[in-house]
């Protein structure tokens, strides 16, 4: 007999058990401000604060361009990267969703392409671009285990 509590669209382990965490507010009131913290260290280019929010074992991943990166060696990596070429980078939120599993944002990014990054020659030009980002949540870490980060309006 088939499971009508599980959709079939939740088709991996991972989906299954993220889909069954129930809602909880103290859970959900750590995991806005472990975001939140997230952010602000980001915006003030806080490597250390950012890095923080995350666990050791963190993947940070753009699926469109098939790049990833490990652990927070990795996660710094991607951060230095990301804001040499992008060295004034602004993320204005438009959309957030938080809950058990983690949160996702969607935003526009605004920058000056000031250097290569992920095979994109920089332009010197002001780009403007949407990402859509999940930080998948740890419960027992109680920490982001890194980000998908999905970007649109930016060719690789």
């Amino acid at each position: 007999m088939a499971n009508l509590d599980v959709p079939p669209a939740a088709a991996s382990e991972q989906a299954r058990e993220q889909l069954g965490r129930q809602v909880d507010a103290q859970v959900y009131d750590e995991i806005r401000e472990l975001w939140k913290r997230h952010s602000i260290a980001e915006e003030h280019r806080d490597l250390p604060g950012l890095i923080a929010t995350l666990t050791e074992d963190c993947v940070y991943e753009i699926p469109e361009s098939k790049q990833r990166w490990n652990g927070h060696a990795g996660a710094t990596e991607f951060y230095n990267g990301l804001l040499t070429a992008f060295p004034d980078i602004h993320f204005a939120l438009t959309e957030i969703v938080i809950g058990p599993q983690g949160v996702c944002e969607e935003a526009l990014v605004t920058a000056t392409h000031a250097r290569d990054w992920l095979g994109v020659r920089a332009s010197g030009q002001r780009l403007e671009f949407t990402v859509v980002i999940f930080f998948p949540w740890h419960a027992d870490k109680r920490l982001f285990a890194g980000e998908r980060i999905h970007v649109s309006g930016l060719s690789f």
